[in-house]
């Protein structure tokens, strides 16, 4: 059996070399994941990773990042960012979220997107691993702010699969938009489905 990688196409931020690439590949294959799906041929998207319910989310994502060969951004509060671990966390794609500035986080998320020409935000719509029983709205707002897609991802662990859904554009409203995207997910893909 193949072990399948979605190729990334030239419009697709990357990032790494060979070397990246084996090293995420290889971890991927050691923990026993693979990956289902494509990822569109586009400078800019918002990624959304479903179900949160565990720390091991992070370090998957990251791995199938390597893997992969995008580069891929994450928002994070502005005391992360830190030194000595601020220069791990930029490298690995993290934007400092400065939440006492003026204005507020969708719209500095949006100003990112108009400042760049390629940019893949990846985020969490649960915003938490706890259980939550709707999720936040945000990425809906920078998705339609910044007038980029959404690629709807899940971390499969029943299955131990990186599933990437079909691309979707934003609906008219939030409520349109997580009725859609929401069907992509369940609590059996969860790290601990009670908590999904």
């Amino acid at each position: 059996m193949t072990w399948y990688v979605p190729t990334l196409g030239d419009q697709v931020p990357h990032r790494g070399n060979a070397c990246s690439r084996w090293f995420g590949r290889t971890c991927m294959r050691l923990i026993g994941w693979r990956f289902a799906g494509e990822i569109p041929n586009l400078p800019k998207f918002v990624i959304i990773v479903a179900p949160h319910t565990s720390n091991w989310d992070f370090p998957i994502g990251i791995f199938a990042q390597f893997a992969l060969g995008f580069r891929g951004t994450f928002l994070g509060k502005d005391t992360l960012f830190r030194w000595p671990l601020g220069l791990v966390m930029r490298w690995l794609g993290g934007i400092p979220v400065f939440r006492q500035a003026p204005g507020n986080v969708v719209e500095q998320t949006i100003d990112h997107f108009r400042r760049h020409d390629r940019v893949l935000l990846v985020l969490s719509p649960e915003g938490t691993r706890k259980k939550r029983p709707v999720w936040r709205t945000g990425f809906h707002y920078v998705a339609r702010g910044a007038e980029v897609p959404i690629l709807p991802v899940a971390l499969d662990y029943s299955t131990r699969t990186v599933r990437f859904f079909p691309l979707h554009h934003t609906a008219a409203t939030v409520a349109e938009d997580l009725q859609e995207l929401g069907r992509h997910f369940n609590a059996t893909m969860a790290f601990y489905p009670a908590q999904y």
